[in-house]
């Protein structure tokens, strides 16, 4: 099984025991599903290096396990409320709707990937010559499209428009810090996916 048909089938069952777990919480006779719990993390551990993944391929995987933090962070919380019983009508509310506005961000992090991953590991290649590092080029503007697919933001431009743009930028940047290479970072910051590019000393 190729990574790309692994980081699928993680995504199916972090669907499925999401389904799961709204079953669980709605009846009470039901036992947590801990068998998938266990396939999601298992995947989750074998890919956290990240060490055998492209860049695309991480983004992805870093995409799957942040949905998996905020997602264990609500179940926690709803399975505490389940067991100590409903003390506020906030609490009624959240076994209801899932998680209160305040409470988007988990608490914890998993295997080193928490809500901040993107913006802890972002996505970097750096060049002298985007004309010459035309691959590099073109694996960042793979990553930066689709973060901005995943985000919903409007992908404008084509490889050609983007190339000649980083050309610009990094010749603009190697003479104002007067640096050989310029390294270029896709991130994501409060759900807004940016392209960031800094001197290389």
């Amino acid at each position: 099984m190729t990574i790309d048909e692994e980081l699928t089938l993680l995504d199916t069952q972090l669907r499925r025991l999401k389904i799961e777990y709204e079953i669980y919480f709605s009846n009470p006779t039901k036992r947590p599903p801990t068998d998938v719990e266990w396939k999601v993390l298992s995947l989750l551990r074998k890919f956290s290096d990240g060490t055998r993944m492209s860049f695309s391929q991480r983004f992805r995987y870093n995409e799957i396990a942040q949905r998996y933090a905020i997602y264990s962070d609500l179940w926690r919380k709803k399975a505490r409320i389940r067991e100590e019983g409903y003390r506020r009508p906030q609490d009624a509310l959240l076994s209801v709707q899932g998680v209160r506005p305040e409470e988007h961000e988990p608490e914890h992090k998993v295997y080193g990937v928490g809500h901040k991953t993107s913006e802890e590991q972002p996505f970097a290649v750096e060049w002298s010559d985007a004309h010459a590092e035309h691959d590099l080029v073109e694996k960042l503007y793979k990553v930066l499209t689709e973060a901005k697919q995943k985000a919903g933001e409007a992908v404008s431009g084509n490889i050609d428009s983007f190339t000649t743009f980083v050309q610009k930028k990094t010749s603009q940047i190697q003479k104002q810090y007067k640096c050989e290479k310029v390294e270029y970072s896709v991130e994501v910051q409060d759900g807004h996916v940016k392209l960031k590019a800094k001197a290389k000393v």
